[in-house]
């Protein structure tokens, strides 16, 4: 291996601030297709909310005459007020619900909206089979689609819904605690001393500090939560991939050691679940403790003025309403840190990997690529093409090759020569190297992997599928069935499974070739499909390409067989000692993510 292969460098994401993390976001939401819906559904709760305010106001304005009936006894006017009261609470009764019919629907929009923009940048071409290979960033890309999608979703809306209402509140009650206080005499040692707006300094002060120990016992929360959301999502994709390689592991005897892993994981969750415990623990202290004190501060801080018979007990009540309403406005930070602190958390794994998707072109920016350019018509051209990895460089020994329309040409070499990785090469998921690769013109290759893929679905869809939209009659799916050696799936063209676990990895690459054939295209380019098939298979499907695809051009990477007589040309791969290896790069989780999850990202490396 070359020394340079030593070097390394790397791609941090998570270390934005929280403003350039908000920014990133903000201009996702730009360009969501469903801005629109959620730009109403928030004016929609705006009017609503503000709506609701005013109804807030005339309640605590009723407060006033209502307990002044009581205290002078006036059953005529006690009823009267219960009336008034039935009124008020009905409109807010409506408005509570449709605020709440808005609420739901604005959290639905914007986990589409995330959604939708995090696969789509996902699903760019080539994007997400890179990020696969750039650490641990990539190990669990379901875990951020849905749950921290789904739960930054949840968390925006009920923060932003109750900020809102909070602010909205807070002006509505503030001017009338104002104008309830501005009279409030002290007597202290026989002088009248009046404080404008008392009640309301004291509600700013009351719940400042309230805040203040709320946000120093609540901040550890916010990486106490991302490391929580990190072990969760290594124990879910542990528990997935047992799942998938069952059988193998039953045949190994593995279930022990898998135990032993799995356990081990279980344990870094519950660590990490134990540590946010004690943490809301300490929070509670503060937020409960605040809470029993509220129940009597309003009381208490308006007594000396009731006390001293400037103010009647109506006053005194509707006084004790405005404060609990300005208050609970004011301390919505302290209701809600232990909230804050998981949507920065959950914030923060988002933008991380969206940022890992943005960033991820980046990865060798500086390194030399290889170029695709158009080849003669009918022509497959490769000019001095070399292929770079962290482990090296490989290259055809032939530095000029012509491939024309109706050969059939094996590419092969020696183990770890890198045939997988020139496949990729081919196909431009691997564009880092050198050199120029022609494809013809206006035709695209179709390109088979050594694990064909199909979407779940019926095996009609699966055969039938094509960027021309082709469709085949029930007959000819049927015959390239037979004709591959797969006749007894001839029934089952409208069964809907999933077919990669349906079928074995041969039948998978029959399958294949199945649907080869139905298409017939011009150009194929083949990784070890023929490798893994027995020679009577081999030999049926060498005749069934020769008789369906004869003026298709076929290029099969793969070993060498002596006695095969269906290529008519054979290319060699070998390693380049005096290459430029390409140096290995990480995406790394930035500090303020998970400690653990940083030092498990991975080198970006050709895995084969």
């Amino acid at each position: 291996m070359n020394d340079r292969t030593n070097r390394q460098t790397t791609i941090a994401v998570g270390d934005d601030s929280f403003r350039d993390q908000l920014r990133m976001m903000s201009g996702a939401f730009k360009a969501s297709p469903v801005r629109n819906a959620i730009l109403w559904l928030m004016l929609g709760i705006f009017a609503v909310i503000v709506a609701t305010a005013l109804g807030q106001v005339m309640l605590n304005r009723w407060n006033r005459p209502f307990y002044d009936a009581i205290e002078r006894r006036d059953l005529p006017a006690f009823f009267h007020q219960l009336i008034v009261f039935a009124e008020i609470a009905g409109v807010l009764l409506v408005f509570n619900i449709t605020q709440t019919w808005l609420y739901q629907m604005l959290r639905i929009k914007l986990r589409e909206g995330l959604v939708r923009d995090l696969i789509g940048e996902w699903m760019r071409p080539r994007r997400a089979f890179r990020l696969a290979k750039a650490g641990a960033i990539a190990v669990n890309p379901d875990q951020r689609l849905h749950e921290d999608a789904r739960h930054l979703a949840e968390l925006s809306t009920d923060l932003g819904v109750g900020l809102l209402q909070a602010s909205i509140l807070l002006v509505s009650f503030v001017g009338v605690l104002w104008s309830l206080s501005s009279g409030f005499v002290f007597h202290i040692s026989g002088r009248e001393i009046e404080i404008p707006g008392y009640m309301v300094w004291a509600a700013i002060l009351y719940a400042g500090t309230g805040s203040c120990l709320s946000w120093l016992a609540g901040r550890p929360l916010i990486n106490l939560n991302s490391e929580r959301y990190a072990r969760e999502a290594e124990l879910r994709f542990s528990l997935m991939r047992v799942n998938e390689h069952v059988d193998a592991i039953s045949l190994a005897g593995g279930e022990g050691e898998e135990k032993r892993r799995l356990e081990l994981d279980l344990a870094t969750v519950l660590e990490a679940t134990r540590r946010i415990a004690l943490a809301t623990v300490r929070l509670t202290w503060v937020t409960a403790g605040y809470g029993w004190i509220t129940v009597v501060a309003p009381i208490v801080i308006a007594s000396p003025v009731y006390f001293a018979g400037d103010l009647t007990f109506g006053g005194l009540m509707m006084a004790a309403a405005a404060f609990t309403q300005v208050h609970a406005s004011l301390r919505w930070f302290i209701d809600n840190i232990g909230g804050i602190a998981d949507w920065r958390a959950t914030l923060l794994r988002v933008t991380s990997f969206r940022s890992a998707l943005l960033k991820i072109d980046e990865l060798h920016g500086v390194e030399k690529r290889i170029g695709f350019a158009d080849a003669p018509e009918g022509r497959m051209t490769f000019d001095e093409v070399e292929v770079s990895s962290p482990e090296g460089c490989t290259r055809l020994s032939e530095p000029h090759v012509e491939i024309r329309q109706g050969e059939r040409v094996l590419i092969t070499g020696s183990p770890g020569a890198g045939k997988t990785l020139f496949f990729r090469a081919l196909a431009g998921l691997w564009p880092w190297g050198s050199g120029r690769i022609g494809l013809p013109p206006g035709e695209a290759a179709v390109f088979i992997p050594r694990t064909p893929y199909f979407s779940p679905g019926t095996l009609r869809d699966a055969l039938g599928a094509s960027d021309a939209g082709g469709v085949f009659s029930d007959a000819e799916l049927r015959s390239a069935l037979e004709s591959t050696g797969l006749g007894r799936l001839s029934e089952r063209l409208d069964v809907d499974a999933r077919w990669e676990r349906e079928l074995r990895d041969e039948e998978l690459r029959l399958l294949a070739f199945a649907r080869l054939v139905l298409h017939r295209p011009r150009w194929a380019v083949i990784d070890e499909a023929f490798d893994t098939l027995d020679a009577e298979t081999r030999g049926r499907i060498f005749a069934l390409l020769e008789e369906k695809l004869p003026d298709a051009a076929i290029v099969a990477i793969g070993r060498a067989d002596p006695g095969e007589k269906f290529f008519t040309r054979t290319l060699h791969l070998s390693a380049d000692p005096t290459g430029k290896a390409l140096k290995r790069v990480r995406i790394a989780e930035g500090s303020k993510g998970s400690g653990a999850e940083r030092e498990k990202s991975a080198e970006l490396s050709d895995a084969e």
